[in-house]
């Protein structure tokens, strides 16, 4: 259960500075596909139908993008700039398909911070087992927000 529990936020945007990387490996599994499902309705055969995504030039079923999208904006949440930031704009392009089992290594990195609007600029490059890119873009993120007077009380509900 998430409420209740304290949550740390993620860094300042003074705390940030261009070239700062984040590289982590995310393995897509039966279980994150069936909750995308069963979350979206979304019964694309291209991604769970065995018999006819081998008719197709992918020759079996493809992860949907929004999910590799999702190993992104939680990469973001998590890590950098981390918890209380959220994506303002992105703009990611899938070269080549992920399957079923596939593993994705992700490496995001600060290419700009702009402190005026309080945002940074991320890129992305999503790579498979064989090193291809099966995803690459530019985010704009915002980095979370102090508040002031940061004590438990303040977070009790975070």
């Amino acid at each position: 259960m998430l409420l209740g529990k304290k949550r740390k936020l993620g860094r300042e945007i003074k705390e940030i500075s261009v070239g700062e990387k984040l590289a982590l490996t995310e393995k897509v599994e039966d279980k994150d596909i069936l909750l995308y499902l069963g979350l979206t309705d979304d019964a694309n055969p291209l991604y769970i139908q065995h018999d006819y995504a081998s008719q197709t030039p992918h020759k079996k079923p493809i992860v949907p993008s929004i999910m590799l999208t999702g190993m992104i904006t939680s990469a973001v949440s998590k890590y950098l700039p981390g918890p209380g930031s959220h994506i303002v704009s992105q703009e990611i392009h899938f070269p080549k398909p992920v399957y079923h089992y596939g593993t994705v290594h992700l490496l995001l990195e600060i290419v700009e911070v702009n402190r005026d609007d309080h945002t940074v600029m991320m890129t992305v490059v999503g790579t498979n087992e064989k090193d291809e890119v099966v995803m690459n873009g530019k985010l704009k993120v915002c980095p979370p927000y102090r508040i002031g007077g940061m004590d438990a009380e303040v977070l009790d509900n975070f």
